[in-house]
């Protein structure tokens, strides 16, 4: 058995941002993934994603965007290079294609069970990120089974799908991203559209980030954001990066011959159900985006930036027509629904008690009911960028000060994250 301080699950940006903070208070500690650094990254995302923060607010420990367009968006294969170099700077202590099978509470730290062996730490942190299983609505098994049922991991572009139409539950970034790349290659497609946030990409002449990030907006600690469980359990925005700029939403998908339908209620055989309440989603959305933007123009009247940037046009409101309220998918041709519907935690290896009834981590700002069993990249874990690859380093510097006791001592109270969230990019 190996014996090691701290042992950090996860190889990606969060437990990557832990390692370069624990690195920096000489604490020994060891970094184990399932895969190669980045593994989500390099094996769950289609080749075409890319990132919906500019290259600018990739702000990593120790290592910041040294490229020459930092207001363009990295693509999935240009992430993964970041996070390899950005390891090798620190020299991080990965030890990868190892998988952890069990992780329990012992007298003297945790036994952490893996394929490679066993080790006894006297801390653990859980680095596997905000929610990792794809969650299909229980209603999907009753669709018929000679349509093909698809999550976004195992999405890799139009071609790996079975020739018809598409049926695409979800329309956060995910699914709206999907739905628009499958009818640009001439595929019939219909989004079945449930409550969003619509942000455009660029307002008032700067990245709607390079607002958000000005305004301190994604710094705003967890116990200052109203209404936090609601706002752990929203649906990513409705923001894409492409390298021209440019809006991802309900009209730009209808533009390219996406066809909308209402929330997917359930399916029987080869009828699906969906709710008549697109308009009311879609207006929802509008109310909330023109909320954001007149904070912005209060900012910039309050800050006196307005001979800086552009005179303020607000998006044209969206009209989702009326979709239908059931669909016969053999009739229309669909061979396959994607379920773009968020994602779920899921620590079938974890043996502390710590997780409550919906099997989430008890833990506050990161901080479980069990001594030395931590938590980093959940979404609002300290503050609203607590699970983004900007917001992390935060979380890191707080972890790995509570692991060198040089933090102060947290209240009784413990939170968990809600179930079900989409994943945020």
């Amino acid at each position: 058995m190996q014996r090691i301080d701290t042992l950090v699950i996860g190889g990606g940006q969060a437990g990557l941002a832990l390692s370069h903070e624990l690195t920096g208070r000489g604490r020994d500690h060891v970094v184990i993934e399932r895969g190669r650094a980045g593994e989500r990254w390099r094996s769950e995302r289609p080749p075409t994603l890319r990132l919906l923060s500019p290259n600018w607010m990739t702000r990593l420990p120790g290592f910041s965007y040294p490229g020459s367009d930092p207001d363009g968006y990295m693509s999935v294969g240009e992430l993964v290079g970041h996070l390899d170099r950005w390891a090798t700077s620190f020299g991080a202590p990965l030890r990868t294609e190892t998988s952890v099978t069990g992780v329990e509470r012992v007298a003297d730290g945790y036994h952490v069970r893996t394929d490679r062996g066993t080790w006894l730490a006297s801390n653990v942190v859980i680095a596997t990120g905000h929610a990792q299983t794809p969650f299909v609505p229980p209603s999907g098994g009753s669709i018929d089974r000679r349509i093909d049922q698809v999550v976004p991991t195992r999405y890799r572009g139009p071609g790996d799908l079975a020739p018809g139409a598409v049926l695409v539950v979800g329309a956060s970034a995910t699914g709206l991203q999907i739905a628009e790349e499958l009818a640009v290659a001439g595929r019939r497609t219909i989004l079945s559209v449930g409550s969003h946030l619509r942000l455009p990409r660029r307002y008032r002449g700067m990245d709607i980030l390079w607002w958000l990030d000005r305004m301190s907006l994604l710094d705003a600690g967890a116990g200052d954001v109203r209404g936090v469980d609601r706002a752990r359990r929203q649906p990513s925005w409705q923001l894409v990066g492409r390298p021209e700029g440019g809006d991802m939403d309900l009209r730009t998908a209808r533009r390219v011959g996406v066809e909308l339908a209402g929330r997917f209620l359930g399916a029987d055989g080869a009828v699906v159900r969906f709710a008549d309440d697109i308009v009311e989603s879609t207006s929802v959305a509008d109310a909330a985006l023109h909320r954001l933007l007149e904070r912005i123009d209060d900012h910039v009247d309050e800050t006196g930036l307005t001979a800086e940037v552009d005179a303020p046009v607000r998006p044209v409101a969206v009209d989702p027509g009326r979709g239908p309220e059931r669909l016969d998918l053999r009739a229309a041709g669909v061979s396959t629904v994607v379920w773009a519907t968020g994602y779920r935690r899921s620590y079938p290896w974890l043996l502390v008690p710590v997780l409550d009834r919906h099997g989430d981590i008890r833990q506050r700002r990161g901080v479980t009911t069990s001594p030395g069993l931590y938590t980093i990249g959940m979404r609002l874990q300290t503050c609203r960028g607590s699970a983004t690859i900007d917001g992390v380093r935060h979380d890191a510097r707080e972890i790995a000060a509570r692991i060198d006791g040089a933090a102060p001592p947290l209240g009784p109270a413990m939170s968990g994250p809600h179930r079900t969230v989409e994943v945020d990019r």
